[in-house]
């Protein structure tokens, strides 16, 4: 009679777990709730992990991670590998408890060790930056591997990053290349743009422009930066494709319309030589201060170019020595010469004046 009586009961307790599942997918949160809330309390682990879930979210109730690490919790306890990852997301940013990262590692362990991928992937990546653990990049290698090899993207491009780095794996460009290619093939921008970068370089693969420009352009479509920037490049220099100025111009807009300063600074040079574009010194300037402000080193430089020249603004010395010492300061090769010998043609209150404005900006980086 026992047995009977227990099979009475699992019975039910499906359809309404069933018809839990069946309201939250329509959006009917109350009833799900509802229906979840009877099972919860009676042990039922995955109508557990939906009311944490519910909680942590604001679905049907007012949002309280306090209750969703409560719910995850009894779940967790039981090998419920999908609430142990959200209980350690939470100790991870510290929502309904004190951040704890080493609690945070504990149950992202427990759920990766049940093969829960999102638990790999942010196991891994406490690996790499010492949360919760000493760091440990061939353990980060470990985990990343585990999740790249059910197909998480962001595994793979991170596995590939300690292979051309050498970090916890011995440095191998053939294999950053293959989780690489893993990833771009499932239409990751990063992983296209990495292998384009690859195929420019000769990193583990023979050198080829062409093949660059395909994975870059791949990749710039999707809106890439980096590769909409690099395939400029290739335009502009004429590598795997015929030389065309105003496709690469076209190229560092688009990055440099998102706020990207080396692209901005790059399409100033454009804008300054009348490449692909009518020179204007104007809109040179216009997008050489715009790299300038968020310190870019040629776009500083350039800057100094114009106000040392007067070119599409009046003639500054002082300006001109400002910035010039600003993409020294970087590193710029050029411009402490050019700094110096603009010294010769200032007189001692302009060099005292631009000191004091270098000096101030300085200060405020």
């Amino acid at each position: 009679m026992g047995v009977l009586c227990s099979v009475c009961l699992v019975t039910p307790s499906w359809a309404d777990l069933t018809g839990g599942i069946a309201a939250y997918e329509r959006h009917e949160y109350q009833t799900a709730l509802n229906e979840f809330q009877s099972l919860a309390e009676q042990g039922d682990t995955l109508a557990q992990f939906m009311l944490g879930y519910m909680y942590a979210h604001g679905e049907g109730v007012s949002q309280d991670y306090a209750a969703a690490v409560r719910w995850f919790r009894q779940a967790s306890s039981e090998g419920n590998s999908a609430a142990q990852f959200n209980l350690g997301v939470l100790y991870d940013e510290g929502l309904g408890v004190p951040q704890d990262y080493a609690e945070a590692a504990r149950w992202f362990r427990r759920a990766a060790d049940q093969g829960y991928v999102a638990a790999q992937l942010n196991l891994a990546l406490q690996y790499t930056q010492g949360h919760g653990v000493l760091q440990d990049y061939a353990e980060a290698a470990h985990w990343f591997r585990q999740a790249a090899d059910q197909g998480n993207v962001i595994a793979q491009i991170n596995i590939g990053h300690l292979y051309t780095k050498g970090l916890g794996v011995p440095q191998d460009y053939a294999q950053a290349g293959r989780w690489f290619q893993q990833a771009a093939d499932q239409g990751n921008d990063r992983a296209q743009f990495n292998l384009g970068l690859m195929y420019a370089q000769g990193h583990g693969v023979p050198q080829n422009y062409f093949k660059a420009r395909q994975w870059y352009e791949l990749a710039a479509d999707q809106g890439n930066d980096s590769a909409q920037i690099n395939l400029a490049l290739l335009y502009a220099k004429g590598r795997g494709v015929q030389q065309d100025y105003t496709e690469a111009a076209r190229w560092f807009r688009q990055a440099a319309q998102k706020g990207n300063a080396t692209a901005q600074a790059h399409l100033g040079i454009m804008y300054g030589k009348g490449h692909g574009v009518p020179q204007d010194y104007r809109e040179a300037e216009h997008w050489f201060r715009l790299a300038a402000d968020q310190g870019e080193a040629i776009g500083q430089f350039n800057l100094g170019l114009l106000y040392a020249n007067g070119y599409g603004l009046s003639q500054n010395y002082v300006q001109a020595y400002l910035w010039f010492s600003r993409a020294g300061a970087q590193g710029h090769k050029n411009a402490l010469e050019l700094r110096s010998a603009l010294v010769s043609k200032m007189t001692s209150v302009q060099i005292a004046e631009a000191e004091q404005l270098a000096n101030e900006f300085t200060a405020k980086e």
